[in-house]
Parts: structure tokens; C-alpha cells; sequence
């Protein structure tokens, strides 16, 4: 049995894990942080133990470990990583995100070579999984809490509005819609109402929320409050006309999806066909498909075919895609 390839697997498997333990390595900002909370809690007795678990709401997602620091200066552009994580509402950090890239490279590269692929092909397919799946899998989570917060958001205007008609002042509210409705709705307006008890403004807590939820219906909803502690006027009356403004919003792009389901079928179907009739063939009979990787006018021909493919894929996608 050739020792060759079980030897570079090792190899690379130590390398990934000597820069795990390099990046766990040393003192941990998370550390610190919780020193920090526990001499205030000495300090404030019982009181304290109030400000401790609102800081560590507050603050979850702030402090960053050897891990995080160590593949952030690897990863391209680590702070919008960092955004793009948090927008996911899990404890998910640039370190995870990092350390399950670099497995998913050395484990398909591995496994590709094994195989029989080229060393070039099986690196090649390694990055691409590892920096896509995770990729993807970020922006597939987002999508689906975005959505969650988007479909339940006028619920809680509406829940907003008739307790300012009640006589209650906005910022206990927001409290209430945090306490009162489920999912990301309530954990962002908690997180709102949590900054604002720590001294925060409510226009500067609002706007943290919108710039890490990145969606229009928020960025609405605090251009609104804003506009009315500058100007004043029946704030609750212009809150339910947003909420109502809102909801047809979400019912004309329910409307749009419909219409635009059979097109984006078609594109995923003429997109993905080529690709697993290459991934068929190769099961079959590898040696025949080896030769798009060794001769030239193969390689030129495959690489015209994925230019053009693109460039389809790329139309029908802009063709299926509106903005309201």
C-alpha cells in the first residue's frame, strides 16, 4: 500500500490542528470580560446580578476569542463576516466559521484524491466547498430569520400601536412587544429595550438593530420614529398606517414569487443539469472524464461552456428578480 497519500493526509491534519491550538492559545478576551462582570456584581451586591445578565445579552456578541482574532486575520474581510454572522441570531463566530472552512477543505481535498482526482482538481473542488458551503449556509439562515422577522414585524407594530393609544410611553412598548411576541421580532426589541435600560438612546439602539437586520421594513419603522421625536404628531396613527403599508408590501411580494416560481425552476433545472451529468459520468467511468483536466481543447472547451453557462444563468437570474 502507498504510504504517500495516508502521510500528506496526517500532514495536513496536524497543520490544521496546530492552528486550532494556536489560535485556543493565550489569554482569552472572554476571560477578561467575565473578570470584568464578576467584580461588578462584588461591587453592586444583589443589584448586580440584574446588570450582569443584561450586559451579557447585550454584549454576547462582541467579545472575540484567540480563535476568532487568529482567522480573521486569515478570512477576507472578517467584520463583515462578523455582521453577516450575527444576522443569523445564532452564537456562531468568525473562529467556527473559520475552522469549519478549513476542515471542509482538507477533508474533500483528501477524499477527491483518494479517489483518483488530480491533486490540482481535488485542491480546487476543497476551496470551493469550503468556502462556499459555509457561504451558503450563512446566507440560507439569514434569508429564513429575515423572513421570519419580516412576516411577524407588523404584528408587532400593531401590538406597538395599542399600547401608545393606551397611554404608555414608546420605549416601555418596546419592552412589551419584546416580552410579548415570539422570535426574532421579540429578540431584537428586547435587545433594543435591554441597551436602552443601560443608558442608550432609543434612536442610537433602534438604528444598531437596523444596521445588523439590514432590511427595509426596520429602517421604515425607525425613520418613523425618528421623524416623529423631531417633528411630533400622533405617532401611533402613523405607526399602523406602516403597519398596514407593510403588509401589502409582504402581499405583493408573495405575488411576485408566485409568478416568478416556474422561471426560477427552470433556471435551477438548466443551471445544475450539466454539473450532475459531469458528476455521473465521473462515477462511471472517472479515466474518460480525467482527460477535461489533461488535454488542452478539452480544458479550453469546458471552460467556454462554463463562461457561456454563466452568463445564462446570470440573465435568467436577472430576469426572475424584482424589487419592491
Amino acid at each position: 500500500m502507498d504510504l504517500f497519500p495516508l502521510l500528506m493526509i496526517g500532514i495536513g491534519g496536524a497543520a490544521v490542528l496546530g492552528l486550532v491550538l494556536f489560535a485556543l492559545a493565550g489569554p482569552s478576551p472572554q476571560r477578561a470580560q467575565t473578570r470584568r462582570i464578576a467584580a461588578m456584581r462584588e461591587r453592586h451586591g444583589d443589584g448586580g446580578i440584574v446588570a450582569e445578565a443584561q450586559m451579557r445579552r447585550i454584549t454576547a456578541g462582541r467579545a472575540q476569542t484567540r480563535t476568532d482574532v487568529a482567522f480573521g486575520r486569515l478570512l477576507p474581510n472578517p467584520a463583515q463576516l462578523a455582521k453577516r454572522l450575527a444576522m443569523t441570531g445564532k452564537d456562531w463566530t468568525v473562529g467556527k466559521y473559520g475552522m469549519v472552512s478549513a476542515g471542509l477543505v482538507v477533508v474533500v481535498a483528501a477524499l477527491l484524491w483518494l479517489k483518483g482526482a488530480p491533486i490540482l482538481l481535488a485542491l480546487l473542488f476543497g476551496l470551493t466547498v469550503g468556502a462556499g458551503l459555509p457561504h451558503w449556509l450563512v446566507g440560507f439562515f439569514i434569508k429564513r430569520r429575515v423572513t421570519k422577522f419580516t412576516t411577524k414585524f407588523p404584528d408587532a407594530i400593531e401590538l406597538l400601536v395599542r399600547g401608545l393609544r393606551s397611554g404608555l410611553p414608546v420605549t416601555e412598548t418596546i419592552g412589551i412587544v419584546g416580552s410579548e411576541v415570539e422570535g426574532p421580532v421579540g429578540e431584537e426589541f428586547r435587545m433594543v429595550s435591554d441597551k436602552m435600560k443601560i443608558g442608550k438612546s432609543m434612536d442610537s439602539a433602534l438604528q444598531d438593530t437596523a444596521d445588523r437586520l439590514g432590511t427595509p421594513e426596520f429602517q421604515f419603522f425607525v425613520i418613523t420614529i425618528a421623524i416623529q421625536r423631531e417633528t411630533g404628531g400622533n405617532l401611533a396613527e402613523t405607526l399602523a398606517n406602516l403597519a398596514t403599508v407593510l403588509r401589502q408590501r409582504g402581499q405583493m411580494k408573495l405575488k411576485i414569487k408566485a409568478m416568478s416560481s416556474e422561471s426560477k425552476a427552470s433556471a435551477y433545472i438548466v443551471g445544475s443539469l450539466p454539473f450532475i451529468v459531469f458528476g455521473m459520468i465521473w462515477v462511471i467511468n472517472n479515466k474518460y472524464m480525467q482527460n477535461f483536466f489533461v488535454d488542452p481543447r478539452l480544458i479550453i472547451t469546458g471552460l467556454g461552456g462554463l463562461l457561456w453557462m454563466g452568463i445564462g444563468v446570470f440573465i435568467m437570474a436577472k430576469m426572475v428578480s424584482f424589487e419592491i
